[in-house]
């Protein structure tokens, strides 16, 4: 992609780095603080010639793609936008080879953002968009607050949002597609879907409008509508006001969870910035899997009454499967955050705040609505859904502490709510931690700091030779991605390889050291196919001798044969190092 070469040319690592944590240079390389975990001694390593990073205390590490991939959490593609954008260096028009679905999403981003300055414009300029705008001033929102936030107003008829795109051009069944018009059932005529609405564009990331959702005016139903599901836009895999608040939320560690808009809106004009919404639906775990990767404490806020109760148990359930902390704003019965700011304001909000509900706590009690505790075997059942709950929590450590509280909770002894998590938590094995040896190092540093000798490198590299070597994957990847003596983008070779492979690679390539040849190349390369054929070796002699043992002479003359091969192989190579 020459957009990303371009890129690579022109920003510099550095200058990057330092928008998110501060750099001193110390010899050939620029060290700080991790701006991915709190540290107080500076782990995070900045290399200016090979454009690279590592964070020794985290194991974070890649080029200037997977940095602001990681701190904006954005993709790939997103990565290349944001940079190209800020470096104002101009992306290339869509080329008619770009995909179909891919040309379909660009579409769909620009009909939206067109819908967006429709609605915008409506709201300001439309005969209704001044009973839209004095309802919004009724809610108790300011007028820098709907700039913010860009809301917009839908006019209540059939057809002016399909006027707008006509006048523009743009086909009926591509305004469909973005969810934006709805056709009728017995006729091939179209309709505005969102129609005498307050519009609450949803964005995305890097600030493209995904859809919308819609807040009636005229007391029709729903109160709410949010857009169809579409090739750009999952409800479920959103939160509304992500895009604006993401830096609050980090410099805060926590991210306060609402439903609704309006809701959202209300937190955030009383101070609370590093809040999200739902968009109004029940949470998924992709939500929670999004709102981890920007903190690790996630507040609950959802309605006081049942249904909102409920909500919240499941909010608490997901995130604490997710490995967040878990704490639960509890509102009075009648209340949604919305209301009870405007009824009691913003400092009485700031009182149930401070005084929120330890999340598990609230999630045993909830649980514990369903059963009649003074019975025996209903006690027993519930106990084993709080097992159940505390086993879906990622760290061993956490779930310890959480089974000490829960026998406290459910008056159960420890010891025996121990033995019933043992038997009811499936378990798992540890994770190995990943090291390479010497050669493998050094090969992988030839192949990446050396591109143009590595596609000959790998034409000689056959990973089944490398069984059991660290590095298998790596080169098998590589090997196999690797085209015009160009080696796979970091981003790519990341998302492919095991966490712990990959940090092992970035620490890898970080360490300094020359260029490297073919004929060192080569000669590492004899040396992984020695070990892992010794290993081989040592393998078929341990059966063998098992063989022995019980006189099995079929089994055992093949094995001998193979024994035999792999010795002629082995001699081989312990020739060719010798020529090097």
């Amino acid at each position: 992609m020459e957009i990303v070469d371009k890129i690579k040319q022109i920003v510099n690592i550095v200058d990057v780095a330092s928008l998110y944590t501060s750099l001193k240079k110390r010899g050939n390389k620029y060290i700080g603080l991790c701006p991915f975990h709190s540290e107080k001694d500076p782990s995070f390593n900045v290399d200016e010639d090979k454009q690279l990073y590592h964070c020794f205390g985290c194991g974070r590490g890649g080029d200037v793609f997977t940095l602001v991939m990681e701190k904006e959490q954005l993709s790939f593609p997103e990565a290349v936008r944001f940079l190209a954008h800020k470096y104002n260096i101009p992306l290339p028009s869509p080329k008619a080879s770009t995909s179909g679905r891919q040309k379909l999403e660009e579409k769909l981003y620009h009909i939206n953002a067109l819908a967006l300055g429709y609605f915008r414009q409506s709201l300001y300029s439309h005969p209704e968009g001044k009973k839209a705008l004095a309802y919004l001033k009724k809610r108790g929102l300011s007028q820098k607050t709907i700039d913010h936030f860009k809301l917009g107003y839908a006019p209540h008829g059939w057809e002016g949002i399909i006027s707008f795109f006509r006048q523009q051009k743009i086909p009926d069944n591509l305004v469909e597609k973005a969810g934006l018009i709805l056709k009728k059932t017995a006729e091939n005529k179209y309709y505005d879907r969102f129609r005498g609405r307050i519009i609450f564009p949803i964005f995305n990331l890097t600030g493209q409008v995904l859809g919308f959702g819609g807040r009636t005016i005229f007391d029709e139903s729903p109160k709410y509508l949010n857009s169809p599901d579409s090739p750009i836009f999952i409800k479920g895999q959103w939160l509304y006001g992500l895009n604006f608040n993401k830096e609050a939320i980090r410099q805060a560690k926590e991210i306060i969870l609402v439903e609704g808009y309006t809701d959202f809106l209300s937190l955030y004009q009383a101070g609370f910035k590093n809040v999200v919404a739902s968009l109004g639906t029940s949470l998924t775990p992709t939500q929670t899997s999004l709102a981890h990767r920007f903190a690790p404490q996630l507040t609950v806020c959802y309605d006081g009454d049942p249904a909102g109760r409920k909500a919240a148990w499941r909010a608490v359930s997901l995130g604490l499967a997710q490995g967040l902390r878990v704490e639960v704003i509890l509102l009075p019965q009648e209340c949604d955050p919305d209301s009870y700011i405007r009824q009691h304001g913003a400092n009485k909000f700031k009182e149930l705040y401070q005084n929120k509900e330890f999340g598990f706590r609230f999630l045993v009690h909830h649980l514990a609505q369903r059963y009649n505790s003074t019975l025996p075997e209903e006690k027993a059942a519930l106990a084993r859904e709080v097992a159940a709950e505390i086993a879906k929590i990622p760290d061993p450590l956490i779930q310890s502490e959480y089974i000490r509280k829960a026998s406290e909770y459910l008056n159960v002894e420890e010891a025996l709510f121990r033995s019933l998590f043992k038997k009811e938590a499936p378990t798992s094995s540890p994770r190995k931690s990943e090291i390479f040896l010497p050669a493998e190092k050094r090969l992988l540093q030839i192949i990446f700091s050396t591109p143009n000798i590595a596609a000959e490198v790998l034409g000689q590299i056959n990973p089944a030779e490398l069984t059991g070597l660290k590095s298998q994957v790596i080169f098998k990847f590589i090997k196999e991605k690797i085209t015009a003596k160009k080696l796979p983008a970091y981003h790519e070779i990341k998302s492919s390889l095991p966490a712990g492979v990959f940090s092992a690679l970035s620490t890898t390539l970080l360490e300094p050291g020359p260029p490297g040849s073919l004929s060192e190349a080569v000669g590492c390369l004899l040396s992984l196919k020695k070990l892992s054929l010794d290993k081989e070796i040592r393998e078929l002699q341990n059966k063998i001798s098992e063989l022995e043992k019980t006189g099995q002479l079929n089994q055992l003359n093949q094995l001998l044969l193979q024994l035999q091969e792999k010795k002629k192989l082995q001699s081989k190579l312990i020739n060719q190092e010798s020529m090097l």
